[in-house]
């Protein structure tokens, strides 16, 4: 397809992400011509792993885009899709969504005016995105003034210099946003083959995102190590990889492990661990007591260098689920969850509880902040 010579879009932070943001009326009504344009922007592919031909910077998490619009739904206010641009292929993944771009979302759509609901005595407005990817309504909640969200305050989160302005993101009815059932197996604990390997205790638990945990002690792993240190151990990535893989057959999400393989984005896999001392990236020390539990993510195949929020979401829930590594790891952990992961400590809350014979989460939600860092047009 011929490209156009240029786009209007918007480069943002959402959480510990950046992406671009586009409005949906700017791209093609065809979905099937998004993915040259998003590669174009990106400076996918690129052998290099860098994309300094484009707006991505080489990492999974600085790779993003988000495309929004009103929406029609009496249920929400906008609707999104977000877009995993892969690095090294020729390929855009929109299986899953992205919980800190999500953070993004509502105060990109306040400020181009695709919804303008009323200030509230704090200065807050609540919009309610409807994310494509999942089919689920999150509800975001932020201050604004004259017209844009407020980005400057005083929350800081790991990961980010300096501080923000709070965004509130609930997120609703989050269990099966990807498979459809909050436990695809109907088991907290099941045991996985990986080729070559002795069967292993996993934990698969979908809410905002499908995702696999392993207990960090079978991987004779401490649970605290770095994200340079899991990439480095090839054996190590080649076995969690294959333990990815067979979760998204036995999940539902992949008919094979040719299609396993090839969607990276869905389900993620988390190294879990009881708490324990570590060092953040950085440098700072941290004692055992600052969080509830070690988790190190795998997200699109690359070690995270802190922990996707939809990831966080789930192993929130997965806390709160009698019997599921995640909760073996932090069975007395109090509400709100306080992970410890490469970056410092996220902390999310989560509503789960028995009803009609299973588990259900109503809601989940943690804050983050976001900013615009440029507008105008994206040359393609």
């Amino acid at each position: 397809m011929t490209l156009p010579d240029r786009l209007p879009a918007v480069y943002m932070r959402g959480g510990t992400s950046k992406g671009l943001m586009f409005r949906r009326e700017h791209l093609p009504p065809d979905r099937v011509a998004w993915d040259a344009l998003l590669l174009r922007a990106m400076g996918s592919p690129d052998p290099h792993g860098r994309q300094l031909d484009g707006m991505g910077g080489g990492l999974s998490s600085l790779s993003k885009v988000c495309v929004v619009g009103p929406s029609t739904r009496p249920d929400a206010d906008v609707e999104y899709t977000f877009a995993q641009v892969m690095i090294g292929e020729p390929r855009v993944e929109y299986g899953a969504n992205c919980g800190n771009m999500s953070a993004a979302v509502g105060p990109f759509a306040y400020g181009e005016g695709l919804a303008r609901p009323a200030p509230n005595a704090r200065g807050e407005v609540t919009l309610r995105l409807f994310n494509t990817n999942t089919g689920r309504v999150i509800a975001s909640t932020f201050r604004v003034a004259g017209g844009r969200a407020v980005e400057g305050g005083e929350l800081a989160i790991p990961g980010v210099a300096g501080t923000g302005s709070p965004i509130r993101l609930d997120f609703l009815d989050p269990g099966g946003a990807i498979t459809g059932s909050l436990l695809p197996t109907g088991r907290v604990v099941d045991r996985l083959p990986a080729d070559g390997l002795a069967e292993t205790e996993v934990s698969m638990v979908d809410a905002g995102n499908a995702c696999v945990f392993v207990a960090a002690a079978t991987l004779g792993l401490a649970g605290t190590e770095r994200p340079a240190e899991l990439e480095s151990d090839k054996a190590l990535l080649q076995r969690l990889l294959a333990l990815r893989e067979r979760a998204s057959l036995a999940m539902g999400i992949a008919a094979d492990l040719t299609q396993a393989r090839a969607r990276v984005t869905s389900p993620s896999i988390g190294i879990v661990a009881p708490p324990a001392a570590w060092t953040t990236l950085a440098g700072e020390r941290l004692p055992a007591a600052a969080a509830d539990l070690q988790v190190r993510m795998i997200s699109s195949n690359q070690p995270h260098r802190a922990l996707p929020l939809t990831a966080a979401l789930a192993v929130a829930v997965a806390a709160r689920i009698e019997g599921t590594l995640v909760n073996r790891a932090a069975p007395a952990a109090a509400e709100p969850l306080r992970i410890g992961m490469p970056s410092g400590v996220l902390t999310v809350a989560a509503e789960v509880e028995r009803r009609d014979g299973g588990w259900h989460a109503p809601r989940a939600s943690f804050y983050r902040t976001a900013r615009r860092l440029f507008e105008g047009y994206v040359r393609l």
